[in-house]
């Protein structure tokens, strides 16, 4: 299946787009909207329970010991996640995840789905939480994304206290919005509106055909679906820069499962194959 316009000048324009959000005033919400805030629970995927390293282990109960704070900790693997999605979405939704071939685009799919029907946070199983008061990540109204830079000429990610700064020299940089975290409210529009869109490019893919992840479920999906609103005047405060997230938790590297399959770049349009790397 063709997707929209992927063309270098659309990739800057989004590009562009993006770091205007990164960089502007945040606005002062109204006092009706300081009210408004995501349910308290803490969503994470791992699709293979059985197949949980040690080492991710331990990140994801740096969430669930959150649980003690009153917060609620739900932990998803594949078939769990397939039993939620057709007990809550349609089955156009269960044929999308399904055609999902990947555990991280499962995990993309999935935390659309989720934060969709009930709202609060997703993170992924990888990050390690540092916080000692999370509660900032689930007030107030909009979706709390983390913003990323990537610069094509060293093909390194930029670190954000270089990239943050409106006045930093962006040089061939590429802005763009992660797709983890995520913290949003029950039928948030934005949530809504990339997972019709990931829906469509699933159902809609030829049988035989492996969608690139990144623009079909992750990060890319969720920029489109931003710029889109955006240009179209549809988005107004809809979306709140994650500019601290750094201070929340962070990503936990070397991880054991990095160096094989189950790392979406490893796999990234190849079926996945667990006893083997299968070229399709």
């Amino acid at each position: 299946m063709a997707l929209e316009a992927d063309t270098p000048d659309h990739h800057r324009q989004r590009s562009e787009y993006i770091k205007g959000i990164i960089h502007r005033q945040p606005p002062t919400p109204s006092p009706a909207l300081q009210v408004v805030s995501a349910p308290k629970t803490i969503v994470q995927f791992w699709h293979d329970f059985q197949d949980l390293p040690a080492d991710v282990l331990q990140c994801i109960e740096s969430w669930n010991n959150w649980q003690k704070a009153g917060y609620s900790h739900r932990l998803f693997d594949a078939a769990g996640a397939d039993s939620y999605i057709e007990e809550h979405l349609s089955p156009l939704h269960l044929s999308a995840y399904r055609r999902c071939y990947h555990p991280a685009m499962q995990a993309d799919y999935f935390r659309m789905c989720f934060l969709h029907v009930e709202g609060g946070l997703y993170v992924d199983a990888d990050d390690v939480c540092i916080a000692g008061d999370i509660s900032p990540l689930f007030e107030g109204h909009g979706l709390k994304v983390q913003p990323l830079c990537y610069d094509i000429d060293s093909d390194m990610m930029v670190q954000p206290c270089d990239f943050m700064s409106p006045s930093a020299p962006t040089g061939n940089w590429i802005f763009y919005l992660n797709n983890n975290p995520l913290s949003a409210q029950s039928g948030d529009v934005v949530i809504e509106r990339a997972l019709e869109r990931a829906t469509r490019c699933l159902v809609e893919a030829l049988q035989e055909e492996l969608p690139e992840i990144q623009a079909t479920t992750g990060p890319g999906n969720l920029s489109r679906i931003v710029f889109q609103m955006g240009v179209a005047g549809e988005l107004d405060n809809a979306i709140v820069v994650l500019k601290d997230w750094s201070e929340y938790a962070v990503s936990k590297w070397p991880l054991s499962y990095r160096n094989d399959d189950r790392n979406w770049r490893n796999s990234n349009q190849r079926a996945f194959d667990r006893g083997g790397d299968k070229n399709v």
